[in-house]
């Protein structure tokens, strides 16, 4: 079946509408719990930025990241991320580094050949695979940090629905993308669908029959 693929251009939309959300919130509101996860906004969005990150540095070198092959130590003491934005500096500063690591993911993702791969958790992944996590990564905790935040958040269809059916090929394909996406990640109902286990996980690997990012 054809699908609408998912590039770095899906990537570079994500953040920049996270973060045209984000900046709405004053600097006070950041200590706040973010949504449903067990951390402030600060961390959420620290957490948010290293995971992005991630998806760039394991993709980009010639030789591709394996599994217990670390090229960066991502946990150091005193902190489980490598990376860390000084508060000092508001969250502004924060939101700016979200923007680089997507962009980053962008570039890694539209230039690296469709048959290179790199190792993810959750299944060996292709470009467009770390492209579909750098927007469901970055759409879920927009959810998370506005819902922390007091702000709300919509993600449009169009830019859910390609990385929705990249990476949990078992959702409904006929329900509204943007909360098909939150039940998909534990964050929400679907009306005629169970709900998730909280040790839901999405589909990194290529799909079954793909044949190129172009789906055809």
């Amino acid at each position: 079946m054809s699908r609408t693929p998912v590039t770095g251009a899906d990537v570079e939309r994500a953040v920049a509408l996270t973060a045209e959300a984000l900046r709405l919130a004053p600097a006070e509101a950041w200590d706040a719990k973010a949504g449903p996860m067990d951390c402030s906004c600060w961390d959420a969005l620290d957490h948010l930025n290293n995971g992005v990150f991630s998806y760039a540095t394991r993709l980009v070198p010639p030789v591709p990241n394996v599994q217990m092959r670390p090229t960066i130590m991502w946990k150091r003491p005193g902190s489980p991320l490598p990376m860390a934005t000084d508060r000092e500096a508001g969250p502004e500063a924060a939101i700016e580094v979200l923007l680089m690591v997507g962009g980053l993911v962008a570039a890694v993702v539209d230039t690296r050949p469709a048959t290179a791969r790199a190792w993810h958790i959750w299944g060996t992944a292709d470009p467009e695979g770390f492209a579909a996590m750098g927007v469901v990564e970055t759409l879920a905790h927009a959810f998370d940090l506005t819902q922390g935040l007091g702000l709300g958040f919509e993600a449009p269809a169009e830019l859910v629905a390609p990385a929705l059916a990249r990476l949990f090929p078992e959702a409904p394909a006929d329900t509204d993308p943007w909360p098909t996406l939150l039940w998909a990640t534990g964050r929400g109902e679907l009306e005629g669908h169970a709900k998730r286990s909280p040790d839901w996980t999405w589909h990194s690997a290529p799909l079954d029959g793909d044949q190129g990012p172009s789906g055809t």
